[in-house]
């Protein structure tokens, strides 16, 4: 059982101020010597992770296509434990689903999996008294969904704001704050820095966190919105657990290096969770700026965080290049997701990296982006053969050839991706570990087996 004061903030639509709002809220509640905790749901790693700089303690991802809908209230229990506060990000609009599955993957399904209570978020720089009508429709659409209030945003003026809380105050719609057009400006580093600003403790990205908390402190009615957290019910779920996955950790305690920094890594928080459950010992490796790998290393992972902004930092860290090609040449288990695959190519846009696949990589106009469901080609230190997962690609760069002689996945809309090569995983699609916990197990017992002879 569950007692977590909550809110998830959401939106209308995409564009509304829900993220800077978030971070506000969190770092606001946090100066105020509250413990909080903040939460995405979706894929999107980069939120999470700021989501975290603003709370002091790890973001994370709560998406239901990754992790399934029956494992959302446990993670969020075990991401919020000793919380005072928690808040949950949403995505898109509060209704829409990108898989076409609002009934379990939307951000109203996962406020209904919370019991928790939503503040809609909305833009009302182009908005009278309309707004009324817009809040009790989507109060009115899911009775399951309880919405217990809105922040109003972009508000021209006093009158503009008196207009808006009267109408809202027709429809019984409490509001919790009302900023102005310009309290909520542009603040964080450029999206194309990823996570590195979060990972690297970077003073800008600490600062611009603390002006949005310094903002919705002047402008959100802090106690009261506390008030709707306090009465969200008892939630009656187990919190998720490393530890309660089954199997036995190895009897050795391996070094595995994870790819991040001061201020966390690439990968999903409950990566290195699970990692130190099944025995590891987890240290991190900073592949911008760490030039060998941990003392004693047995395995490598690289999570799916890295952006593939930081080519030309990665190709130039060449002492950590060769000491991950040799890691891999000995038949370590390496595993590497995302950007991570490009690191492991012999260059990329012409620059080298690792060396340690035979392929290369270039960047591309566009995106590719959404869900996969992949089977596991060949046998790997990630999955057996034929192992079924859900997996997210967020990537412009790609690789020729696009899979090895022994390709990582597959999946019914296109050609085979990825590598695995010696103890080797690389591939651009990433899974959430949550989702598959004995990833870890077989990383770490390959971590304690004896290396394979180089060729």
């Amino acid at each position: 059982m569950t007692v977590v004061p909550r809110v998830v903030l959401s939106a209308p639509s995409s564009g509304h101020g829900t993220g800077a709002l978030s971070l506000g809220l969190l770092a606001a509640l946090a100066e105020r010597g509250l413990d909080v905790a903040g939460f995405k749901i979706g894929p999107d790693q980069v939120d999470a992770a700021y989501l975290g700089l603003a709370a002091g303690r790890p973001g994370r991802n709560l998406d239901p296509r990754l992790v399934g809908p029956a494992r959302i209230a446990p993670l969020f229990a075990h991401g919020s434990a000793g919380a005072g506060f928690a808040l949950v990000q949403g995505t898109l609009g509060l209704y829409d689903s990108i898989t076409g599955r609002p009934e379990a993957e939307s951000t109203a399904a996962v406020a209904t999996a919370l019991r928790s209570p939503v503040v809609l978020v909305v833009d009302v720089a182009a908005m009278g008294q309309s707004v009324a009508a817009l809040v009790h429709g989507f109060r009115a659409y899911d009775e399951q969904l309880w919405l217990g209030g809105v922040i109003l945003n972009r508000v021209a003026s006093p009158r503009h704001e008196a207009m808006l809380r009267l109408a809202l105050d027709d429809v019984g719609v409490p509001v919790y704050g009302a900023l102005r057009r310009h309290e909520l400006p542009p603040a964080l580093p450029a999206r194309r820095h990823g996570m590195v600003p979060v990972v690297q403790r970077d003073g800008e990205a600490l600062r611009a966190v603390g002006r949005l908390g310094e903002a919705v402190a002047s402008t959100v009615d802090l106690d009261r919105l506390l008030v709707l957290a306090r009465s969200a019910p008892e939630l009656a779920v187990e919190p998720w657990s490393p530890t309660s996955v089954g199997g036995s950790p190895a009897r050795e305690r391996p070094v595995v290096a994870l790819a991040g920094g001061p201020g966390g890594s690439y990968s999903h928080p409950e990566t290195a969770e699970l990692l130190r459950a099944a025995g590891a010992e987890v240290v991190t490796v900073d592949p911008l700026r760490d030039e060998a790998l941990p003392a004693g290393t047995r395995a490598l992972v690289v999570g799916g965080g890295l952006p593939e902004s930081y080519a030309e930092q990665l190709s130039a860290n060449r002492r950590l290049c060769i000491a991950v090609a040799e890691l891999a040449r000995t038949g370590r288990p390496v595993i590497a997701e995302g950007a991570g695959l490009l690191w492991l190519a012999r260059e990329l846009d012409g620059q080298p990296m690792c060396g340690v696949l035979d392929a290369i990589g270039s960047s591309r106009d566009g995106l590719v982006i959404g869900y996969r469901e992949a089977a596991a080609s060949t046998d790997s230190v990630l999955a057996p053969a034929g192992t079924k997962v859900v997996g997210h690609k967020q990537h412009a760069a790609v690789l020729t050839p696009r899979a090895g002689e022994r390709a990582a996945w597959s999946w019914p809309t296109g050609a085979p991706e990825g590598f695995v090569w010696r103890g080797v995983h690389a591939s651009q699609l990433v899974p959430h570990w949550a989702a598959y916990p004995e990833i870890a197990a077989r990383l770490v017992a390959a971590a304690v087996a004896p290396a394979e002879a180089p060729a």
